[in-house]
């Protein structure tokens, strides 16, 4: 399956109408398919969490199929926040991989994790060289 359809077949089972109050105000309004799409990536995030917690803590077996799960409830939320953005997969996915190459020309360091140059990663992130 292609990106783009699964985006398509996400949408299908998306929620219609929020419950929540939905404040309009020019400089701080978020659309509510954001702010439930993030809410949604929160709350499976601390689901992955949750099953590792299971394993490390109170020593039960570790669940590939649950995270697995947990992945795809991810990506989910992750396409109806593309959508709403108006964005593809794959050009989130060549933007991080531009950035990565900014920040780490040859390969990860501490050093260069730690000491990032943020404003040459916006310009990469904006397109720019």
């Amino acid at each position: 399956m292609k990106p783009s359809e699964y985006i398509e077949k996400c949408k299908r089972t998306e929620v219609q109408e929020y419950q929540f109050a939905i404040l309009k105000s020019a400089d701080h309004w978020v659309p509510p398919r954001i702010e439930h799409a993030v809410m949604g990536l929160v709350t499976e995030a601390g689901e992955c969490m949750d099953a590792i917690k299971k394993t490390k803590i109170y020593g039960k077996p570790f669940d590939k199929v649950n995270i697995i799960e947990e992945c795809g409830d991810t990506m989910w939320y992750l396409s109806i926040l593309l959508d709403e953005l108006g964005v593809s997969y794959e050009e989130v996915m060549a933007k991080n991989i531009a950035k990565l190459a900014k920040r780490y020309p040859e390969k990860f360091t501490e050093e260069l994790a730690l000491n990032r140059n943020l404003e040459a990663e916006r310009k990469t992130l904006e397109g720019g060289v």
